[in-house]
């Protein structure tokens, strides 16, 4: 048996004063935990192949992890996109479209903002990414710094979780969620959980 391991990062905060949905949105990530990232940082494998989603938050926590790693880019781990509500507060949100919003929160893991995509959409798309790249590099390490969304639809794979069930799941920024790949001879696999939002050096004494 043949054990693929993957390594998901959530990226660093984004400075949100307004509390602004940011999802397929660019904005700039706030690197400046030395202490966050250097503990993270001390856990990784290396060799391994790291890789990013094209927004920029996703790239700038890999430079602070590893200066030197040349991640390759997936946009199909990219956060979820929130169409027409990029940029606003749930508030602002509920004033402006009190229907869209209202449809919205009924079932928020199958429905999509208006112009957006569903949760449920995130988890097909980052599966497929999942499968795909444990094929392409089998047996080793693969270092995903990427967002909540796709670190919960990557966990929902190894664990058959629904929709609904995985966006219950906690992922803290600079958390570390380890998930490892069995694959038989046979050509079939199955998924292990290692953990789920371990936050290295502040897991001991509390967050």
């Amino acid at each position: 048996m043949s054990v693929t391991r993957w390594w998901l990062i959530r990226h660093a905060p984004v400075p949100n004063p307004t509390g602004a949905i940011f999802g397929a949105s660019d904005p700039v990530a706030d690197t400046s935990d030395w202490a966050a990232a250097s503990a993270l940082a001390a856990t990784l494998p290396d060799p391994a192949v790291w890789l990013t989603s094209p927004l920029r938050r996703s790239r700038q926590t890999a430079r602070a992890l590893h200066p030197g790693a040349e991640p390759l880019v997936e946009a199909a781990l990219a956060e979820q996109n929130f169409g027409a509500w990029e940029g606003l507060s749930h508030d602002a949100i509920a004033a402006r479209q009190p229907a869209d919003a209202a449809r919205f929160w009924e079932d928020p893991a199958a429905n999509a903002p208006p112009e957006g995509e569903s949760f449920a959409a995130v988890m097909a798309r980052t599966a497929e990414a999942l499968i795909r790249l444990t094929a392409a590099h089998a047996e080793q390490n693969l270092i995903a710094v990427i967002h909540g969304g796709s670190i919960r639809a990557a966990v929902a794979l190894a664990l058959d979780l629904t929709p609904a069930a995985a966006l219950r799941l906690r992922v803290d920024h600079w958390s570390l969620t380890r998930l490892d790949h069995h694959a038989t001879a046979d050509g079939s696999g199955s998924w292990s959980v290692g953990c789920v939002n371990r936050l290295p050096g502040r897991d001991a004494a509390g967050r």
